[in-house]
């Protein structure tokens, strides 16, 4: 990342450790701010399969000087396949180009992308703290005092709020927020090895569970599929997530099926249901601010959340370094920040509203295709 250095704040801390944080991060460490990045996991893991990156969030971390590594330990395409759920073809998503050198998709691992990140985090020579985490906020309008849950204390001329959908710092510092909403659907995910014929992202639409494929590297995959929520009593077994997702394949064609046919116990299976909540301005009470989760938290219909996060901790930096009124930079910020990510949240919730309708599915194409040029727009 190139760009004007920040004079309106010389400290910053970060909360969480994720990708808004991590992104967070590097961006205010490369404008010369000195930043402490805490996460709560003593180890800084990261669970999950894939990751699906659209072509507005690999512009993103084209910013962060990352778009190489993406490239090389991931994969890109130039195309989504759209099919009925049994494997007919309908037709292939119009995904705009954002410009030169940059793929109209992609997908990674997310454990290797948090490595990447990681890795810059340290190059950059950012302190970073684990098993720890706020505990107490005190802001006097010059800077923070702050309460680690370790009892230990520090002073910061900003603390940024990035510590996930279950934030700790907008409990603390933002009483006119709430938790996110569940939104009535679950999200099941496999990583498995890549199908023989695939060679682009895949949606199978029209089938009251909706699925979609992910390429993740030369030879992985990540499927996700989405299902009505259900609460229940305990959690499910590895046996009984594995039975269950293939049952839920059944009625599925073409390499949807093939997964079906292919899974065994050893594929990593995951389920968690879903949330999502567009917190109320004003996103910043004094010289604490949340970006990512914390304050737009969205479902995976646009596979948007990650690069929502990454250009929010961007546009913070630039605010940051486009003025020396902190206030005022917070505020434009926010300004930048609230219409788009309405805009995702918005439109992912009502394209999961109407897959638990079961609705058309040629519907759910173009609110997908029309969501992406719009998220093409400069950010």
């Amino acid at each position: 990342m190139t760009g004007k250095a920040i004079s309106s704040i010389a400290t910053a801390l970060v909360v969480g450790g994720g990708i808004g944080g991590m992104a967070c991060a590097i961006s205010l460490a490369e404008r010369g701010v000195a930043v402490e990045l805490i996460d709560l996991d003593p180890d800084w893991r990261v669970y999950g399969a894939g990751i699906t990156i659209t072509g507005p969030t690999l512009r993103a971390y084209r910013e962060l000087g990352l778009l190489d590594e993406i490239k090389q330990f991931g994969a890109v395409t130039n195309r989504t396949r759209l099919f009925k759920y049994d494997g007919s073809h309908m037709l292939d998503l119009d995904e705009p180009a954002l410009e030169e050198g940059i793929p109209a998709n992609g997908g990674i691992m997310r454990p290797v992308l948090h490595r990447l990140m990681q890795s810059k985090v340290r190059a950059l020579n950012i302190p970073v703290r684990l098993g720890i985490t706020v505990s107490a906020l005190d802001d006097n309008g010059t800077g923070v005092d702050v309460r680690f849950s370790d009892d230990s204390t520090g002073r910061f001329d900003l603390v940024v709020g990035a510590d996930s959908v279950f934030s700790g710092v907008r409990d603390l510092a933002f009483p006119h927020m709430k938790p996110a909403e569940p939104t009535g659907q679950g999200c099941w995910r496999i990583s498995i090895r890549k199908p023989p014929e695939l060679d682009s992202a895949e949606f199978f639409l029209g089938h009251a569970h909706p699925c979609g494929i992910t390429v993740c590297a030369p030879d992985m995959i990540y499927m996700w599929m989405l299902t009505p929520h259900v609460e229940r009593e305990s959690f499910m077994s590895d046996e009984e997530m594995f039975e269950t997702l293939k049952e839920l394949l059944a009625d599925f064609g073409g390499s949807a099926g093939w997964i079906r046919d292919n899974m065994s116990k050893d594929d990593w299976i995951n389920y968690r249901p879903l949330s999502a909540a567009l917190q109320p301005r004003d996103w910043f009470n004094g010289r604490v601010v949340l970006l990512g989760d914390a304050v737009h938290a969205t479902t995976p219909h646009l596979a948007s959340g990650a690069g929502m996060a990454v250009e929010s901790a961007i546009v913070l930096a630039q605010e940051l370094a486009s003025t020396d009124d902190v206030p005022a930079a917070l505020l434009a910020y926010q300004e930048r920040r609230f219409d788009r990510c309405r805009d995702v949240i918005e439109t992912s919730v009502a394209v999961g509203a109407l897959q638990l309708q079961n609705g058309d599915p040629s519907i759910h194409a173009t609110m997908l295709g029309d969501a992406l040029h719009r998220l093409s727009n400069p950010f």
